[in-house]
């Protein structure tokens, strides 16, 4: 499959992810894009321990989601919510964490569509905010098992001219999704983000 560098980093990830309890059990996928034209995306596998990932357990997937060898193993049931992501410029690898205090704020603030942060310093943390006086909404979708259609979803509220999305979203009682220019602006928002669900929830 070659790509070994963006693999190792990967595995890096999980590695790390899974030691701060974000990333347990088989939870959480993790993609870097590979091209934008034809979209080609390397992806974690379905099933597999993120604190335990070896370079067997990645596939590249086109803009169907689907591999593109069918020898490599079954990509992440998720995959699209990758996709549609990464179909945007800005966008070069996403990251899905499972964290408990992102879980626990993403059920409790359902009902409002979304969780807002406003007034701590880890704000700076995420793309284009310079200060801790700036607001971030995160928006909650509901969980679902038919991901086309929470990938419909997703990709509607990327485009919305009135409130795009920009830093990431939570599913409720799932997740976060969240992603950057690259692995390290990626893995930065979910640093930031995971911090201030903690904050938030603990307050609380």
């Amino acid at each position: 499959m070659a790509h070994d560098s963006e693999i190792a980093a990967l595995i890096e990830t999980g590695a790390q992810f899974h030691a701060r309890g974000w990333s347990l059990a088989t939870s959480s996928n993790y993609s870097i894009r590979l091209s934008a034209g034809p979209l080609r995306l390397l992806i974690t596998a379905s099933g597999k321990d993120k604190g335990r990932l070896t370079p067997a357990d990645f596939v590249i997937v086109g803009d169907d989601g689907k591999a593109l060898d069918p020898a490599h193993p079954r990509p992440s049931a998720e995959t699209l919510l990758h996709v549609v992501a990464a179909k945007r410029a800005e966008v070069g690898a996403v990251l899905h964490t499972h964290s408990v205090w992102n879980t626990l704020l993403s059920d409790r603030h359902a009902r409002d569509g979304a969780l807002t942060i406003a007034g701590f310093e880890m704000l700076k943390a995420l793309d284009g905010v310079a200060t801790h006086e700036a607001s971030v909404r995160i928006p909650i979708f509901e969980n679902t098992q038919d991901i086309p259609a929470l990938a419909r979803e997703v990709s509607a509220a990327l485009d919305d001219p009135a409130r795009p999305l920009r830093h990431g979203y939570l599913i409720r009682g799932h997740g976060l999704y969240t992603w950057g220019r690259d692995l390290a602006e990626a893995r930065r928002h979910v640093e930031g983000l995971e911090f201030l669900f903690e904050v938030v929830g603990r307050g609380r």
